[in-house]
């Protein structure tokens, strides 16, 4: 059974930062492709960054230059930490691993395993 679970989400100031992690168990592949999405109220579900150990790292505009996604395989971790936070930046946070691939994709649909989300909220 997959399991991804998140942690480190919480209540920032604006400019402030903060660090996501998620422990994946029970991938086959450990190298598979993992991804930050992000879900704010009445907003769809968007990739923040992706990393694959073949295809390298994508960011989101929105936040390129500011979050970085790393992952530590001894571990069986990725992170993301996020630097200057801005209100927009509030939203649910959600770790994802295609299950199938070791090349990341920009689209949510190709993602198999998702974490339960974690909260985080940039107070301005």
């Amino acid at each position: 059974q997959v399991q991804l679970v998140e942690s480190g989400g919480g209540l920032v100031q604006t400019g402030g930062s903060l660090t996501l992690s998620c422990t994946v168990s029970g991938l086959r592949n450990t190298r598979d492709a993992k991804a930050w999405f992000r879900e704010a109220p009445g907003q769809e579900r968007h990739l923040v960054a992706a990393v694959s150990e073949y295809s390298g790292t994508f960011y989101n505009v929105a936040v390129e230059g500011r979050f970085t996604i790393s992952t530590d395989n001894a571990k069986n971790t990725v992170y993301l930490q996020m630097t200057n936070l801005k209100p927009e930046d509030t939203a649910v946070y959600f770790c994802a691993a295609r299950g199938t691939g070791i090349n990341y994709s920009t689209s949510r649909n190709d993602y198999r395993y998702w974490g339960q989300g974690t909260q985080v909220t940039v107070s301005s």
